[in-house]
């Protein structure tokens, strides 16, 4: 348990189109995690999601818990809405690992968890439409890893023929996404990473 009652935890929903950072360099605008919430100074994402993906970011003041959870090789699962009728062949391939782009280079994607999901959560619509029906039909699946190679959820099921449309992480470690909707914020007093039995 990763505790210190000076500083403040947060779970957001982080929505598509924001970046995971709160300060942005670059002339060219971007959606910053300030403009979702009234965060205190000095906090700061653990880990990032792209702008394009969607779903549960830890914030802290703390960068000792930051640290911690940074360094340690948590999972993290991800639900993905990929295009066409994914097959169990692509799923077992999936856990097996894959080879993805990494770096310049190629890189053997480590065996996961990953399985077909049937009851997908209701994450809400997101901000900017997926696409028509009409295109084909679409498949939820849900991917695990403890790794975190750039935008490697997205390689993975693209190396399998099935490209994602949109990516949700719903879980790190023992933290959950639970029920919150896109730019929902919850402030807890710790992050139970590695306590099995506590669902925040």
């Amino acid at each position: 348990m990763l505790e210190n009652t000076q500083h403040q935890h947060f779970i957001l929903f982080k929505p598509y189109g924001y970046l995971s950072q709160f300060i942005y360099e670059l002339k060219r605008k971007k959606k910053l995690l300030g403009e979702i919430y009234n965060f205190p100074q000095g906090t700061m994402a653990i880990g990032r999601l792209d702008e394009d993906s969607e779903g549960l970011l830890l914030l802290t003041t703390d960068g000792k818990v930051s640290e911690q959870i940074r360094s340690k090789k948590v999972d993290k699962e991800y639900y993905v809405q990929v295009d066409g009728v994914i097959t169990p062949e692509a799923i077992e391939q999936l856990q097996k690992g894959v080879e993805i782009g990494f770096d310049g280079g190629k890189y053997i994607t480590k065996p996961c968890r990953a399985f077909i999901v049937t009851e997908v959560p209701d994450f809400g619509p997101r901000a900017k439409k997926i696409r028509d029906e009409r295109h084909g039909p679409t498949t939820w699946a849900s991917i695990t890893v403890n790794e975190g190679k750039f935008r490697q959820v997205r390689k993975m099921t693209a190396a399998v023929g099935f490209p994602t449309l949109r990516l949700v992480r719903v879980r790190i470690g023992n933290v959950y996404l639970q029920n919150l909707k896109a730019g929902e914020v919850l402030e807890v007093s710790n992050f139970n990473i590695d306590d099995a039995t506590q669902k925040l």
